[in-house]
């Protein structure tokens, strides 16, 4: 049994409970409590003066690379690196080796997190058997072992049709598709955004049109069938535009972002730099600049990191041959932060992205510090300033464009289920 917490004198954000003020919050056997509770007489009492206490936030989108990449990241090191970042529970996606797309493999990554320990991890199952978008894998067998969501993450649905039956067959066990919209034909051998920037580098590039029609198809097939749809890692103007016009016309549909497309633009390849190289690419200042306008108005319910570990076996090689994607969740949070500084979003909305929107579209507890409810607690320094150092990073992989970047504010201690696993102390 934990012991208990008597988190004292922090400001204390809580949307879902519309609190916003200087308190104190007790934690008792894994559970938040009332404040007028009594604290035990053996209650830790830890000082957040200055301190941040939010809802644990919650990352739907993660790439733990286990099993079968276990020298890229693995379960214990990913949840590691997501209680460092301040995330009380991370979905991961099923693009592993191989997929997670039948009741053993979703039963493993579950029986793996339990054995760590630390943040929570909740797995997404294939759509397809293999990933390989020809037939549907067993929805119904891997939800009864605990995947949260299912999706092709890493390749699209290319058959529009399996994907109208997988938004049907996911719909029977109140699960989310979530999409990966990119049309191939478009996309193949791309290496970043197209346009005159890639055009002086001399590389290939791919159009903002691969992932908008895509995603105007899923829109579609979503409205058709009024079944949920949740897109992923949207990087462009019109993408942000299309998901807007569907929501006002009422189809069931949420959609996140990345810090790097809200924070980078396709300038940050620079001289080739294979960091800066992820599906979707970075695009323009415009996109950028759309993407942020998304989270301020709720066209984007959420923001997740969308970690891609790879070592240097990947990165360090030609720009073109480079894998895609970089780590995320050990920065997400502070590039968050600066949205707050720069006016696009405030506390309230950072909560609400980032812990209350998570936990209701893979429909897990969450984004509440309500009496009774898991004590699952972030606890941000929001005037810490701090440089992000390749020797400090705790995944297993060190692919991010953010090294050396100086930021403000981070979290410094990290509950789940009342227990302190992440402290900067």
């Amino acid at each position: 049994m934990s012991r208990p917490l008597l988190l004292k004198n922090g400001r204390i954000i809580d949307p879902a409970n519309n609190i916003d003020r200087i308190g104190d919050l007790l934690v008792t056997a894994g559970k938040c409590r009332a404040a007028a509770d009594s604290p035990p007489p053996d209650a830790m009492e830890i000082d957040l003066t200055g301190k941040w206490l939010l809802p644990g936030l919650i990352d739907i989108h993660v790439h733990l690379r286990e099993p079968g990449e276990e020298y890229k990241e693995t379960i214990a090191s990913g949840m590691a690196a997501a209680a460092a970042g301040g995330f009380t529970a991370v979905a991961c996606m099923p693009n592993t080796t191989p997929p997670l797309d039948s009741e053993s493999a979703i039963s493993f990554v579950r029986e793996q997190a339990r054995l760590a320990q630390g943040a929570k991890v909740y797995p997404v199952g294939a759509v397809s058997r293999g990933s390989k978008g020809r037939e549907l894998a067993d929805m119904g067998e891997m939800r009864r072992a605990g995947a949260v969501a299912f999706s092709d993450d890493g390749q699209p649905v290319a058959d529009s049709q399996l994907m109208r039956r997988a938004l049907e067959y996911a719909s029977n066990y109140n699960c989310p598709i979530i999409s990966h919209a990119e049309e191939l034909s478009l996309s193949r051998n791309g290496a970043m955004n197209e346009g005159a920037f890639a055009t002086r580098l001399g590389l290939r590039g791919i159009p903002g049109a691969a992932e908008e029609i895509m995603v105007y198809r899923d829109l579609s097939l979503a409205a058709y069938t009024g079944q949920r749809l949740h897109l992923a890692h949207i990087s462009t103007a019109e993408s942000v535009d299309l998901i807007r016009r569907a929501k006002a016309a009422g189809c069931p549909v949420t959609a996140e972002t990345t810090p790097h497309y809200f924070s980078l633009t396709e300038e940050a390849v620079g001289s080739y730099d294979t960091n800066a190289k992820m599906n979707p690419p970075l695009r323009t200042a415009a996109d950028m600049e759309a993407v942020k306008e998304g989270l301020r108005d709720g066209t984007l319910d959420a923001i997740v990191t969308d970690h891609a570990p790879h070592s240097i076996l990947e990165k360090e090689v030609e720009f073109a041959r480079a894998a895609n994607g970089i780590i995320g969740l050990e920065t997400s949070l502070p590039l968050t932060l600066c949205l707050i500084r720069e006016g696009v979003i405030d506390e309230r909305r950072l909560v609400e992205l980032m812990s209350i929107n998570p936990a209701r579209i893979i429909g897990v507890e969450g984004g509440s510090l309500s009496a009774g409810r898991r004590a699952d607690i972030t606890v941000i320094d929001p005037a810490l300033n701090f440089c992000y150092e390749r020797q400090n990073i705790v995944s297993k992989s060190k692919n991010s464009p953010f090294i050396g970047r100086h930021f403000t504010g981070k979290a410094v201690m990290t509950i789940v289920d009342g227990e302190i696993v992440y402290s900067a102390a």
